[in-house]
């Protein structure tokens, strides 16, 4: 046997270490990939799938399904460049300190989107209730990813930062079916305070949009400096609060009118000193 012979066995012996070696690394990578992938579908498919049935608006639900496959997909790939032998201790070091930049880059953004998950999964408030958040009252037309949209009773569209929405206090008059209207009516000190709530019971019983079950709450709340103040407090159903709010100030006036009921108002005395 020459020495080419030998060299060219050597070297074929070599290839075949090298390609039984690598080649099943290679194919066990390539299967980590597939799988991996495979999987990763089939996860954030059924995250979509659960989502879309909790009602949990589209634009939420496909954009949390995206951001899921990706980080699983980086994932994957890690994994199958370990199975190649590669190194992935820099690589993964050099993904997070990337994703540590686009965080802090995205802080704000990022508070925003959590904070509108976080409005359409636990749902504090919805599309069409009526709310006070922020520090604005209006209907919620749409919560969107990084905001929530209103319109005042004046048609005025305000557009909230969803971390705000979910930082302040939320008040939703909508979530129950009745409210109640708070109202306090002055009378002078001369008045019949038996007549007053008579009165005022009557000018309840005369509206339909009032409740008889809660029943009217009235009473004296105060003894002010100019008048004696009762509390007038029916409930209605929601959607006739403010309604009944205007109507029954228009009545009460009216009626105390009628019967000689007075209500003061600010007065002041003068005393006019007379020198020589």
């Amino acid at each position: 046997m020459n020495l080419e012979s030998l060299f060219d066995e050597k070297m074929i012996e070599q290839i075949g270490t090298l390609v039984l070696t690598y080649g099943t690394k290679i194919v066990l990578a390539l299967a980590v990939f597939i799988v991996g992938k495979w999987v990763a579908k089939r996860v954030t498919g059924f995250i979509e799938r659960r989502m879309m049935a909790s009602n949990v608006d589209v634009t939420i639900s496909k954009f949390v399904k995206n951001i899921l496959y990706y980080i699983f997909l980086t994932v994957i790939i890690i994994a199958a460049l370990g199975q190649v032998g590669i190194q992935t201790a820099s690589f993964v070091a050099i993904v997070g300190a990337a994703g540590l930049a686009v965080g802090l880059a995205l802080q704000g953004s990022l508070a925003n989107f959590a904070a509108g998950v976080l409005l359409i999964l636990f749902r504090p408030i919805k599309v069409g209730d009526f709310v006070e958040v922020a520090g604005v009252a209006g209907v919620v037309n749409e919560i969107s990813i990084f905001s929530t949209t209103l319109t005042t009773g004046d048609n005025k569209t305000i557009i909230v930062a969803n971390s705000s929405v979910m930082g302040s206090n939320i008040t939703n008059y909508s979530t129950q079916p009745t409210r109640r209207v708070d109202l306090v009516v002055g009378v002078s000190y001369d008045a019949n305070i038996q007549q007053v709530k008579d009165e005022l019971q009557a000018i309840a019983d005369a509206d339909d949009r009032i409740l008889k079950d809660p029943a009217v709450t009235i009473g004296v709340v105060e003894l002010a400096d100019s008048s004696v103040n009762l509390v007038f407090r029916p409930w209605v159903n929601s959607a006739d609060y403010w309604g009944v709010h205007f109507d029954l100030h228009e009545k009460i006036k009216n009626r105390f009118d009628e019967v000689g009921i007075g209500i003061p108002y600010p007065t002041m005395d003068l005393n006019v000193a007379k020198t020589n």
